[in-house]
């Protein structure tokens, strides 16, 4: 099958911002200034990942050939002062309608509504600072320069909900796609059998000059789709952010009453939550052309009618009564809101969160973790002795010191922080 004609509305990846670059150790080396100071410049910021909403986008499939992305390292800092070049940042383009969520919690990172909208997904690290920074009366030609910071990680799915003003609802073969296809340039498949639509299908409704919407037709639902049963548990999401369905009902079909039809989908929108049933709906009674007369369907219409249901007899491939139906769906847009998305927040803290964390992994190995220390730990470079004393003043300002010897942590046991790995030394050894 070909890539384009797939349709994917879930995945998941992992995103990796690019590190700063390393600030530089140098000085001025010109013939004519024999006792140079500290011209090391700092390292360029690490490229971020962002993310961009695409209208021309209307799946996920990509997602199924790449699931890692990583932006640019900065470039390191030299000498005379001069920065880094900043990483390229990595953009990652959505479908409209995307959600971003954290992989595990599934806490709302972001939600691509519109057009060319950007937001950072992971930020990249800040350039270390050159040993320029690190000059004092005291310390002239400071050897010190820091490494870039790294830059943000994160694991995320993608949710994609297509944004569309209204959701085309009914059993299969009710004729949705056929509707679809009537007042749209989109062009799904339609055949004469049940399930023939097994992805949703999204076409822009022209009404009048000047008066169009968004419409998708939804794969058929079945009694047990809210529990995953058939197609529509999949694709139920999908209605999520509709304003008004129309809800189309085969009539003429000896095997399935209209009424208990509409009461299954209704059922099974209920049952997946979101108030889909209770969103407003436009009954279109579909397939006339197939019927002697209409007279028979006086009490049907009623009966709908009487339960505050505007109602439609059309014929989907005849276009009969479609214009109608739909012109009836954009006056009732023009008084609907957008309906709030149900997404999971933020946890509220129960407290400050603490500046670091000790923990015996196994005997001689102890691993701290705390967002402050991992950085700092990263940002060093312990090959050089003016940077391993600064994160140990550090470490002491934190407290970190105090607290490694109360845990009763050995010379030479290994500490772990990070991605890193040092040994631990008392101060006077």
């Amino acid at each position: 099958m070909n890539k384009q004609n797939q349709f994917m509305d879930q995945a998941w990846v992992r995103v990796a911002a690019g590190r700063g670059g390393n600030g530089a150790s140098h000085f001025r080396r010109e013939k004519w200034v024999p006792l140079g100071g500290p011209d090391g410049g700092d390292g360029g910021r690490g490229g971020h990942v962002i993310l961009k909403a695409n209208s021309n986008l209307t799946t996920l499939v990509d997602f199924a050939y790449k699931r890692e992305f990583k932006a640019q390292d900065g470039a390191p800092g030299t000498g005379a002062r001069k920065y880094g070049k900043q990483g390229k940042d990595t953009i990652i383009d959505l479908p409209v309608g995307t959600l971003v969520l954290l992989k595990g919690s599934k806490e709302l990172v972001a939600d691509l509504k519109t057009d060319g909208q950007e937001i950072i997904l992971a930020k990249g690290g800040r350039g270390g600072l050159g040993n320029t920074h690190f000059a004092t009366a005291l310390r002239r030609s400071p050897k010190l320069a820091e490494k870039g910071e790294p830059g943000e990680e994160k694991d995320v799915v993608f949710e994609l909900k297509l944004l569309a003003d209204v959701g085309v609802v009914g059993m299969p073969n009710a004729g949705k796609s056929t509707l679809l296809a009537a007042v749209s340039a989109a062009h799904p498949k339609i055949a004469d059998y049940p399930f023939t639509t097994i992805i949703p299908n999204l076409g822009r409704v022209r009404v009048d000059e000047g008066q169009s919407f968004a419409m998708v037709d939804i794969p058929g639902l079945i009694e047990g789709a809210s529990h995953g049963v058939g197609l529509g548990h999949e694709f139920l999401r999908h209605v999520e952010r509709t304003r008004l369905l129309i809800h189309v009902i085969e009539i003429g079909n000896e095997e399935q009453d209209p009424w208990k039809a509409f009461e299954i989908i209704n059922r099974e929108l209920k049952m997946y939550g979101h108030k889909l049933e209770k969103r407003p709906q436009i009954v279109a009674l579909n397939k006339i052309d197939l019927l002697p007369d209409t007279s028979g369907l006086k009490g049907l219409v009623q009966k709908f009618t009487k339960k505050g249901y505007d109602v439609f007899l059309m014929s989907a491939a005849t276009r009969q009564g479609v214009k109608e139906v739909i012109q009836r769906a954009y006056l009732r847009l023009q008084t609907l809101p957008v309906p709030e998305m149900e997404v999971k927040l933020p946890a509220t803290p129960k407290g400050p969160e603490p500046r670091f964390t000790i923990e015996s992994v196994e005997p001689g190995i102890w691993r701290v973790t705390g967002k402050e220390v991992v950085k700092w730990v990263a940002m060093t470079d312990f090959e050089n002795e003016e940077a391993v004393q600064k994160l140990k003043n550090i470490f002491d300002r934190l407290g970190l010191s105090e607290e490694m010897r109360n845990q009763g942590i050995k010379n030479g046991e290994t500490i772990r922080v990070g991605k890193e790995e040092f040994f631990y030394q008392e101060d006077d050894e």
